[in-house]
């Protein structure tokens, strides 16, 4: 039965690498195993298509040392809170049994990036419950953590991602299609200027700086996490 460790389930391809991608390199480098679930193909993206963001994600899935990545092809820009959407994502999460989910911003500039995190959200609670029947074991994560995107929200915690920053950047230039490239004569974005990465980056010294890391990674939670050793915290 496959188990993976930590697991993001996030509304475009490129939405874990941009705000965890940091996260998932340095578990990876820590043993555990890891894994992307894209809800859509990032089919209505300005630059690029469907078919060029699966082979950038394919890509970026090696750079990251996923244990696994799948699609579950829900209709970008136009997904909603229902029942079909939420049982494809609970087959996800009960495919690969994850200790911990990381989802998309509780609120962002993408309309996208906030209705995804309920989505999720909701679907790790569903996921536990066994009479919803998807022929598989009910299961439910131990916790969901929301990232940090486009938009500032105080992070509840933070995961110190110095030594893998230029890593990250690396698997961000996976996505061709969607950041700085000199030859593209696609239309801009907000994310295709050369200055997007300085803005990541940051962003990374801004969350890290309280917590004495360098470069950063944030997330927020639902409720308060606990621990069993006061002198583990930074």
């Amino acid at each position: 039965m496959t188990s993976i460790d930590l697991l993001a389930i996030v509304a475009h391809p490129d939405d874990a690498e941009i705000g965890a991608g940091g996260t998932l390199l340095r578990h990876h480098q820590m043993g555990y195993t890891t894994g992307v679930v894209d809800l859509t193909k990032g089919e209505l993206g300005t630059r690029g298509t469907a078919e060029t963001r699966a082979s950038e994600a394919a890509l970026a899935s090696t750079k990251l040392g996923l244990s696994a990545r799948e699609n579950l092809g829900l209709q970008d820009g136009f997904f909603v809170q229902d029942q079909e959407s939420i049982r494809r994502i609970i087959e996800a999460i009960r495919r690969y049994r994850p200790r911990v989910v990381i989802t998309n911003s509780i609120s962002d500039r993408h309309p996208d990036h906030g209705r995804a995190a309920k989505l999720v959200r909701d679907a790790c609670f569903y996921s536990g419950l066994s009479k919803i029947e998807t022929g598989q074991e009910a299961w439910r994560p131990a916790a969901v953590y929301h990232m940090i995107q486009d938009f500032y929200l105080k992070p509840d915690f933070v995961v110190d991602v110095s030594e893998y920053w230029e890593r990250k950047i690396e698997v961000l230039k996976c996505y061709a299609s969607q950041f700085f490239n000199p030859k593209s004569e696609e239309p801009e974005t907000p994310i295709s200027g050369r200055e997007f990465y300085g803005f990541l980056k940051s962003r990374a010294m801004d969350i890290g700086r309280p917590a004495g890391f360098l470069l950063a990674e944030g997330f927020i939670t639902d409720r308060p996490p606990g621990i069993s050793d006061l002198l583990v915290l930074k």
